[in-house]
């Protein structure tokens, strides 16, 4: 029996599934619905359905492996439920126990000055706040005793008003975690019941609210995160590999001691996908656009990579574990179409989601969504994957017809309307992650994917002035796809900051994380190791560093040398200038990196056969652009490479749907994917 390996992303709608068959490469893809109430359930009745979709079985005997992306971690944390981190108690330094209150000082963008705004809900609240006495200099040199009978009081304090995840952060523990494990020991002996993050394990680096915050993140998820693993794996009856937001993977039996690592997951896996659809179709160079039932995710790839940043968030809590660079907006296809109380039409961010969904599922569903727009003018077929989901077009009708009457236009005009604002959220979005970024949008074409990705992409064209539009096969399963094409992937971080840095101090610090890294591959089972160094710098006064490539090798002079002039020209990139001659403003040194990666073998996307005739239409129906008009629809499963599609179209699929505006064209290339251009460019 031929061995195969399989991709599950969990997303808000659907879990989405695809297997590869290592022995013949073939790929099969499928979706089913999520169970958000128990997210395993639509894990497992995806990896039925599409194991009995490649021979006929359900039995997972043939499964070499099988890799998850999942947003369980943190949907606590995303969604602001009260009770979401009511468990969650901090240890932190004597005399510090305010960090999270003074936090950073700023204020969120829109506000400015505004006395108005007003501070969030801290992620732990003072009362559940102790500290315990000892202190440790920046070098990590004992300036006071670790207090270990005040710490027991701590955890005994903590036992008895039932308080079971713990974070810990001491002031300057990245330098020395000693006093940090001696905490953890106490709270081992006074409160076994316990899980407990160290901010030395989670995020070894300086600033201490940023490495307290997503310290206290991680031991929020850890609880809920081993519960679901460990029924998974109950379930499965066998391991498997959780997806990582730097865009490696990890044994789950690993996640479950730094579950953090996992945020954005599934996003993650989608840009990495869509960086190998586009790289093998000839742009090495991409901006990706992961459209889902409640968000749409953004991210830019250069040079076959995308962009990995230290400087994300969860909802509102800063995270600064390495993370592939991710901007999400609330405009998916579940995306609620509702009335401000100034009387405009506003558009997300709340969704539908899967249960109830949108109104056109019948499932109870009230308010219009995206997708009920869509289906009201006749954009989306009147069923999902292919049947499997009959949609009902004449209550989607309904609700944009009672939703336009309340805003006085016609119900075409409020349905395009519901579509554009849509469009602009997501056009928003890419804005931020290029332009924002010093990127030119133009340079870039735009691959589109999950299940609503494409149905905005001709717009998104027109808006941002793209040079072009790619659709991948099986759109809706890119990320899951994706999910078969990473490597195991672990990050290490040591703080070193320094102006004249000693050759031998780096390469000493170096090595020890390469050890580390070494260790967790060998725990994997991995023989062959890759390490990726990096190093964070600055100019001396600067508050914020430039990550840069750092050489493999010896550590000596010429090394420290060419990891400097690697700052000079990315801070130059980056901000128009740089101080490479000028010696008034050194360079200091701040954090040094090392990434472990244990390769895998990546799927390979074969070649379609080329379509020499005109592709025949399946169907026509009523669809609304500019008007009402019959219009062709064409079966995507029927076109070869090289056909050609001229808008007004429709192309259909199993997971998604891909409408052709008048004056567009869609063309299929030599990888099945749909390259969809503006007529005037």
């Amino acid at each position: 029996m031929s061995s195969v390996r399989i991709g599950v992303d969990t997303g808000g709608t659907f879990t989405d599934v695809v297997l590869v068959d290592e022995e013949s490469g073939q790929i099969v893809t499928t979706k089913t619905p999520s169970t958000p109430a128990n997210p395993a359930d639509g894990f497992m009745a995806g990896v039925h359905k599409v194991l009995e979709a490649h021979a006929g079985s359900r039995a997972l005997d043939a499964v070499s492996a099988l890799v998850h992306g999942t947003t369980v971690a943190t949907n606590q944390l995303l969604e602001d439920r009260p009770d979401g981190t009511s468990h969650l108690g901090f240890v932190t330094t004597e005399g510090f126990e305010f960090v999270l209150e003074i936090a950073r000082q700023s204020v969120p963008d829109g506000y400015g000055n505004s006395y108005f705004w007003v501070k969030p809900p801290r992620i732990v609240p003072v009362h559940r706040v102790r500290t315990v006495g000892g202190r440790l200099d920046h070098l990590g040199r004992e300036v006071r005793p670790f207090d270990e009978e005040q710490a027991a009081d701590v955890a005994r304090w903590f036992r008895e008003r039932g308080v079971t995840a713990i974070g810990v952060c001491f002031l300057h523990s990245y330098a020395n975690p000693e006093h940090e494990r001696r905490m953890r020991e106490v709270l081992r002996r006074e409160h076994p019941e316990a899980v407990v993050s160290l901010s030395s394990d989670v995020l070894r680096e300086y600033r201490e609210y940023e490495r307290s915050v997503t310290t206290l993140v991680d031991a929020a998820v850890k609880p809920i995160m081993r519960r679901y693993i460990e029924n998974l794996s109950e379930r499965l009856g066998r391991p498997f590999s959780v997806m990582k937001s730097n865009g490696g993977v990890l044994s789950a039996a690993e996640v479950v001691h730094q579950p953090i690592t996992t945020v954005l997951s599934g996003p993650a896996a989608g840009a990495l996908g869509a960086a190998l659809i586009a790289g093998t179709a000839g742009h090495p160079s991409a901006i990706t656009l992961d459209g889902g039932g409640t968000s749409t995710d953004v991210a830019v790839v250069v040079d076959g990579e995308p962009s990995l940043t230290t400087e994300g968030s969860i909802g509102r809590y800063p995270c600064k574990i390495p993370m592939i660079d991710i901007v999400t907006v609330g405009a998916g296809g579940g995306s609620i179409a509702w009335i401000s109380p100034e009387g405009t039409l506003k558009v997300g961010p709340r969704s539908a989601g899967a249960d109830p969904g949108p109104i056109c599922y019948g499932r109870g569903g009230t308010e219009v969504t995206v997708t009920d727009a869509h289906v009201f003018l006749g954009r989306v077929p009147p069923h999902l994957l292919g049947g499997e989901i009959p949609l009902d077009v004449a209550a989607a009708r309904a609700g944009v017809e009672a939703l336009a009457g309340r805003l006085g236009l016609t119900p075409e005009r409020c349905a395009t309307g519901i579509l554009e604002i849509s469009a602009f959220n997501q056009s928003n979005a890419i804005r931020q992650i290029t332009v924002q970024r010093g990127l030119d949008v133009r340079d870039f074409p735009m691959v589109a994917f999950g299940g609503s990705g494409p149905l905005l992409a001709c717009r998104l064209i027109d808006i941002l002035g793209l040079r072009a539009a790619i659709v991948p096969p099986d759109p809706g399963n890119v990320s899951a796809f994706g999910l078969l094409t990473v490597d195991v992937k672990n990050d290490y971080v040591r703080t070193h900051v320094a102006r004249d840095p000693s050759p031998a101090a780096v390469g000493e610090i170096l090595a020890d994380l390469e050890a580390q890294a070494a260790a967790a591959l060998d725990r994997e089972g991995f023989a062959e190791h890759v390490y990726a160094r990096s190093a964070d710098l600055r100019y001396y006064g600067q508050a914020y560093e430039v990550r840069v490539p750092a050489p493999d090798g010896p550590v000596d002079e010429a090394w420290l040398a060419v990891v400097a002039e690697r700052f000079h020209a990315e801070h130059e990139r980056l901000y128009g200038y740089g101080y490479r001659d000028d010696p008034r403003h050194a360079v200091e040194w701040v954090n040094l990196r090392v990434s472990g990666i244990g390769p895998i073998t990546r799927p390979k996307i074969a070649p379609r056969p080329r379509q020499e005739d005109e592709p025949s239409p399946v169907a026509t129906r009523d669809v609304y652009y500019e008007q009402w008009g019959r219009t062709v629809i064409y079966r995507r499963g029927d076109l070869g490479a090289g056909a050609v599609v001229r808008g007004p179209a429709v192309i259909e699929e199993y997971g998604s749907t891909l409408p052709v505006h008048p004056g567009f064209t869609a063309t299929m290339d030599d990888y099945g994917n749909l390259v969809v251009v503006s007529d005037d460019r």
